[in-house]
């Protein structure tokens, strides 16, 4: 099972998500995974981090896999629950840190994909909508949305269930098969 959840800055996306990888795991059995994508690379990045760890309860295994996201998930066991989080950081990190072009960044999100249905892993992947505002005035930014919304649309496509989350709300867009409650 594959889910996508987005929604804006601090929609609430992150806590949608991990309701919905608890209630997920707890259906299937096998363990929790949080697969960290973040990087405490500031006060604020910090402080995130830190309340993110606290709202979660004992039951999480925490890797972090602020780029390499193909080679974290072979350590995750075959039948657990995965939540990733979040896609809009690992893209950015992807794009210019980690010297992946747009076509090499999309192979690597459709391999994650590949993988995690191959070893039955349920995967719950957490994403901004940064296309909500107004339209960037750059040339450079207009590269990374471009990126970040094809991204989006892979996995919307793949995933079972597509939540965006608006206000603390979850709105389904797609739910259907196993995800379905």
């Amino acid at each position: 099972m594959i889910a996508f959840v987005s929604g804006g800055a601090r929609s609430g996306k992150s806590a949608v998500a991990e309701r919905l990888t608890l209630d997920v795991q707890q259906r299937r059995g096998g363990p929790r995974v949080y697969l960290a994508t973040a990087i405490e690379s500031d006060g604020e990045m910090s402080a995130r981090i830190a309340r993110h760890r606290r709202e979660r309860d004992d039951g999480w295994i925490t890797l972090e896999a602020p780029l390499a996201l193909g080679e974290a998930l072979p350590a995750v066991p075959e039948g657990a629950t995965v939540l990733l989080d979040c896609l809009t950081l690992w893209s950015s990190r992807a794009l210019y840190e980690g010297g992946l072009d747009e076509a090499g960044g999309y192979a690597e999100l459709t391999e994650l994909l590949r993988v995690a249905r191959e070893r039955r892993i349920a995967l719950v992947v957490v994403s901004n909508d940064l296309n909500e505002g107004l339209p960037p005035r750059d040339a450079e930014t207009w590269r990374y949305l471009a990126f970040l919304q094809r991204l989006h649309r892979r996995l919307a496509a793949e995933a079972e269930w597509v939540i965006e989350v608006v206000a603390g709300l979850p709105i389904e867009w797609k739910a259907h098969g196993e995800a379905r409650r």
